[in-house]
C-alpha cells in the first residue's frame, strides 16, 4: 500500500467526548479533557503516524450557544473545519435518545458541505446494541452520512476499525509532520492549557468560563535540567480572584502542584511553576485582550 495521508475533523457538541477520543486514537495526550463544557477552545491537532499512513485529527470546540466573542471565535474555528479536512468525524453519544437544537445545528452545516462524513456513537460502553442503532438511525435520517460506526473512548471497543476506515477513506497523500510529532501545538501552549485544565477540574463551574492563562516565561536553564514556567491566570472578577487563589492560598497551590506535576511527566523533566492571578474584567469580549490571551482572532 502506498503512504496514505490526511486531515480528520472531530467535531459535535459540548461534551461528547471529542478530546478523549482524539487522545486514545493518537495514544498521548495532546487535548485536555474536563467534565465542563467549552473545556477545548482552539483547534488542537493530534498526529498519528506509522509506516505506511499519517493522520492528522483536529478536535475542535464544541458548538454552543456564542454568548461573548470568545464564544463566536470557537464556533467559527468548528464551522470552518467543516471545509478543510478530508474526513469529518460527528461525534454524538450512545445514550442520545433526541437531536437537540445544537446537533440540528451542527447537522445543518455538515448537510451544506461535501466532504465525506462518518457518525461516530461514541460511549457505546453505556449503551445496548440496540439503542445504539436506533442512535444510528436517528442521526442518519437527518444527514447523508457516508459511514457509521459505534465506538468508546474509555475501554476502546472499535477504535481499531475506526482507524482502519480512516486509513481507507484517505487519499495518498505526502508525510506532513516527523514520525514523532504527536502534536504541533507549542510547548508554552501546551503548558498554559495544562494550568486551565486543573483550573477548570477545582473551581466551581461558573468561574473557568471566564479563565485565560498566558505563559510570561518558558526556558530551560543553563546550569541544570530545569524548566522555568511563569505564568498568569486572567479572571473577569475580583470575587473570581479569591476563589482561585483560595484561603491562604491553598487552591493556587493545589492547581499549581497538579500541573507541574504533569507538566514534568510531558517534557520529561523538573519544573519551576509559579503562578499569579490577574483580573482582566470582560476579556472574552474584547479583542484585544483575546489576543493577548493567545487566540488567534485572524483564523475567524
Amino acid at each position: 500500500m502506498s503512504f496514505k495521508s490526511g486531515f480528520v475533523a472531530i467535531i459535535g457538541r459540548p461534551n461528547v467526548g471529542k478530546s478523549t477520543l482524539m487522545n486514545l486514537l493518537v495514544g498521548s495526550k495532546v487535548s485536555i479533557i474536563s467534565p465542563k463544557p467549552q473545556t477545548t477552545r482552539n483547534s488542537i491537532r493530534g498526529i498519528l503516524t506509522k509506516d505506511k499512513y499519517q493522520i492528522i485529527f483536529i478536535d475542535t470546540p464544541g458548538v454552543h450557544t456564542p454568548k461573548n466573542k470568545l464564544s463566536e471565535y470557537m464556533v467559527k474555528i468548528s464551522e470552518n473545519t467543516l471545509t478543510e479536512v478530508e474526513l469529518i468525524l460527528y461525534i454524538v453519544e450512545a445514550t442520545d435518545y433526541l437531536i437537540g437544537k445544537w446537533d440540528e445545528y451542527i447537522i445543518s452545516k455538515l448537510n451544506n458541505v461535501k466532504t465525506p462524513k462518518m457518525l461516530v456513537v461514541n460511549k457505546s460502553d453505556l449503551a445496548s446494541k440496540d439503542d445504539i442503532e436506533r442512535v444510528k438511525s436517528l442521526f442518519s435520517k437527518v444527514c447523508n452520512f457516508d459511514y457509521t460506526i459505534d465506538v468508546s473512548a474509555i475501554d476502546g471497543s472499535n477504535c481499531d476499525l475506526l482507524i482502519n476506515k480512516i486509513i481507507e477513506i484517505l487519499p495518498e497523500g505526502p508525510k506532513y509532520y516527523y514520525d514523532d510529532m504527536i502534536t504541533d501545538s507549542s510547548e508554552r501552549f501546551i503548558a498554559s492549557e495544562i494550568i486551565r485544565e486543573k483550573i477548570l477540574n477545582n473551581l466551581l463551574d461558573e468561574i473557568p468560563h471566564g479563565i485565560g492563562v498566558v505563559i510570561e516565561k518558558f526556558s530551560e536553564r543553563a546550569d541544570k535540567e530545569l524548566i522555568d514556567i511563569i505564568a498568569t491566570i486572567y479572571c473577569e472578577k475580583e470575587s473570581h480572584k479569591s476563589i482561585i487563589i483560595g484561603k491562604n492560598g491553598s487552591m493556587l497551590k493545589r492547581i499549581g502542584i497538579q500541573a507541574r506535576e504533569e507538566l514534568e511527566v510531558i517534557f520529561g523533566i523538573k519544573i519551576n511553576l509559579q503562578l499569579w492571578v490577574k483580573v482582566k474584567k470582560n476579556w472574552r469580549d474584547d479583542i484585544n485582550s483575546m489576543r493577548y490571551l493567545g487566540y488567534n482572532i485572524k483564523e475567524v
